[in-house]
């Protein structure tokens, strides 16, 4: 799946993370996506095709004019 995403995008993943939760947080997106856990606030860099890979869906899209 090749979704376009930005910063503050809320995103669930194919699998749990150990603390329960499959919904993370987009907080920066380059060759990388770093991605923050919204149970346990851990941060996780992922290749590109490996997030990809993982990503379900995307549930929320941050607007452009939100600051």
């Amino acid at each position: 799946m090749n979704a376009i995403i930005n910063p503050g995008d809320r995103v669930q993943m194919r699998k749990p993370h150990p603390c329960g939760s499959d919904e993370w947080i987009i907080y920066r997106v380059g060759a990388d996506i770093g991605i923050r856990c919204v149970g346990c606030n851990r941060r996780v860099m992922l290749p590109r095709s490996e997030f990809n890979k993982r990503l379900k869906k995307v549930l929320s899209r941050e607007e452009a004019g939100e600051e």
